[in-house]
């Protein structure tokens, strides 16, 4: 796989995987921490895929090398290649409303769990591009935060009445 070669990314793919296990075990154990720690990555995300976007577009035609998937491969080097503006900035704009979903209750909440949820796992076959198992991991903790009905406000206790 390329990018094992580079010690660097061996040091990112540990970090992403480190941070998606915390974040899977406070999930998992406090599924408000949870959520605040998933608003926070995706936030993240967001404002990191703006900025590289208006900065270095180019650079997300890279991740072809690091796909195992042939489909994700062509479409990069296709279609994606020739609107990156509009694919990344509407991906990096539904990272925002994600993170912003994190913070609500009931069907918002609800709802972006869910888009996240996929978008994890429809990242996943970039490998380690995506961080690989990190999206996988990460995605088990939305499922986990979501049978637990932890929808409410994340200030408020699960006891609290929705509003």
């Amino acid at each position: 796989m390329k990018g094992f070669e580079i010690e660097i990314y061996r040091y990112y793919l540990l970090i992403a995987n480190l941070i998606a296990i915390i974040i899977l075990l406070a999930s998992l154990k406090w599924p408000r921490a949870g959520r605040a720690l998933f608003s926070l990555l995706f936030a993240w995300a967001c404002w990191m895929n703006w900025q590289t976007l208006l900065r270095t577009p180019q650079v997300y035609l890279e991740y072809a090398d690091y796909t195992w998937s042939g489909a994700y491969r062509n479409f990069i080097n296709g279609w994606f290649s020739r609107h990156i503006e509009f694919a990344v900035g509407l991906i990096a704009t539904c990272q925002g409303a994600i993170a912003l979903s994190m913070l609500l209750y009931g069907k918002l909440f609800r709802a972006g769990a869910i888009g996240a949820v996929v978008f994890l796992l429809a990242i996943t076959p970039f490998g380690m591009g995506s961080g690989f198992p990190a999206t996988a991991i990460m995605a088990l903790g939305l499922i986990l935060i979501l049978r637990k009905h932890s929808d409410n406000f994340i200030w408020r206790s699960q006891k609290a009445v929705a509003i």
